[in-house]
């Protein structure tokens, strides 16, 4: 058994245990296996040890790596962007990802809505709400957000289909966690991107349907050239 093997195998255990705490369904939640600057081949060991659900930070790396991937690989792969979305990158995106979970302006969901319409396709969007209002962090603001949301379902018809949040380090995750959760309550929405390898029990706990994990899977990430 190789490494990812094994840690892919200890994740989903932790992922069905925290399902069983919550008093949830088992495989209620998607583990999303973040492989931002491991190689193909890290994947491809993923993919051969079951995994079919994976995220990438940039559009460019993704673009390079995966649609190999998706020829070789006898199952079907579902790609999450994960990272900031540039408007210059969205027709790239648009055309490449399964689910973008990083929608934080209105530019950014106007430029989606007219490349959706160009292309016929329309990937899931999740909108990633800055939690901790960290101004060096991306995301829209927590006061922004009902307005941005109804900006996106009512005005551009987008198809929105969640929540995502990057916590900030050095607090407490739960609470985060539990405003992104009744912030997608009160806009019945269905999908909770948050939680990742260190804290994604927690957010299971407090209703995730993602967890975005990535040294848990694949080890230390690469130094980026």
């Amino acid at each position: 058994m190789s490494a990812i093997e094994s840690n892919l195998q200890e994740v989903r255990t932790r992922i069905a245990v925290a399902e069983r705490a919550a008093n949830r369904a088992e495989g209620n939640v998607s583990l999303v296996a973040v492989s931002k600057f491991h190689p193909a081949a890290a994947v491809e060991e993923a993919i051969a040890a079951g995994q079919t659900v994976f995220g990438e930070n940039r559009v460019q790396e993704a673009a390079d790596k995966f649609p190999p991937l998706r020829t070789t690989s006898k199952k079907a792969i579902e790609l999450h962007l994960i990272g900031p979305l540039q408007t210059n990158k969205v027709r790239d995106a648009v055309q490449l990802f399964d689910v973008i979970e990083t929608v934080d302006r209105p530019k950014l969901a106007e430029r989606l809505a007219s490349e959706m319409m160009r292309a016929g396709r329309h990937p899931e969007l999740l909108i990633q709400v800055n939690t901790g209002e960290e101004a060096q962090k991306s995301g829209i603001l927590p006061g922004e957000a009902d307005a941005f949301i109804e900006l996106c379902r009512d005005k551009l018809d987008l198809p929105v289909k969640g929540l995502m949040c990057i916590p900030p380090a050095d607090d407490e995750a739960a609470m985060h966690f539990g405003l992104l959760a009744e912030m997608a309550r009160r806009h019945n929405l269905k999908t909770l991107s948050m939680g990742m390898s260190a804290d994604f029990e927690t957010a299971i706990r407090l209703g995730a349907t993602h967890v975005r994990v990535g040294s848990a899977v694949f080890g230390n990430r690469p130094v980026p050239l």
